[in-house]
């Protein structure tokens, strides 16, 4: 079974989303089954890098609020957080552009550390306040995942995997994705958001389920389930 999660580093549901799923995923029979994937998909690809603006500030701005609504706010996501066992620190967020987060996703993908890079930037963005546009920052989580330092700090300076960072987007949109966590099974199934984990476990539950092979028995000329010239348990049909 494939689940593919389009999702972005500044998005706080796409943390929890991930850490809920993840608790499904552990109650689920199919568990060694599943291939999890992530999607890029940038909530806003306009964000500036090195920006020194606080997240309370920023959505003070951009939903026309109060600085003291917009910091409630954060304190509400947080304590959502904090019942998956997640620690926000939104004080310490530094907003900023996710796009070379993204395209160390891809990288890391080359070496099947993905899903690792994506849980460490994460981290770092929600937890650790790291400023996840700084190359340096980038190039120190990514060894800590296991990758070469050097080559993540010479891969930062060009622009490779830009390209599947923007498809990756288009493709999302035309699917149907408007927000994010967005999570698609086997593209025939979507959730949309981070919801309870019994909901995620319903819908692996369901896929699992039609992934079983579905044997019709074939009826005779007359449309009956002719049972003649078979045996059961305890007695041949002749």
């Amino acid at each position: 079974m494939k689940v593919e999660v389009w999702s972005d580093i500044a998005c706080p549901f796409c943390y929890i989303g991930e850490k809920k799923f993840e608790q499904a995923l552990e109650q689920f029979s199919g568990k060694e089954g599943v291939e999890l994937e992530f999607k890029s998909f940038q909530l806003d690809p306009t964000a500036q890098k090195g920006s020194n603006q606080k997240m309370d500030e920023l959505l003070a701005k951009k939903y026309g609020m109060s600085v003291e609504k917009a910091r409630a706010m954060n304190q509400q996501v947080a304590q959502r957080a904090s019942e998956v066992g997640l620690t926000f620190n939104m004080d310490k967020i530094k907003p900023t552009n996710t796009l070379d987060a993204h395209r160390l996703s891809h990288l890391a993908k080359e070496e099947g550390k993905m899903n690792q890079m994506m849980d460490r930037l994460l981290k770092a963005y929600f937890t650790e306040g790291v400023d996840v546009s700084d190359h340096e920052s980038l190039a120190q989580l990514a060894a800590e995942v296991g990758l070469d330092k050097d080559k993540v700090l010479s891969f930062l300076v060009g622009d490779q995997y830009k390209d599947v960072v923007t498809s990756e987007q288009q493709e999302g949109s035309q699917m149907g994705v408007q927000g994010v966590p967005f999570f698609v099974f086997n593209r025939k199934y979507a959730v949309s958001g981070a919801q309870e984990p019994a909901s995620f476990l319903e819908v692996l539950e369901k896929v699992q389920e039609e992934e079983k092979p579905q044997l019709q028995v074939l009826k005779d000329e007359k449309g009956n389930n002719n049972q003649a010239g078979m045996c059961t348990d305890d007695s041949c049909e002749i």
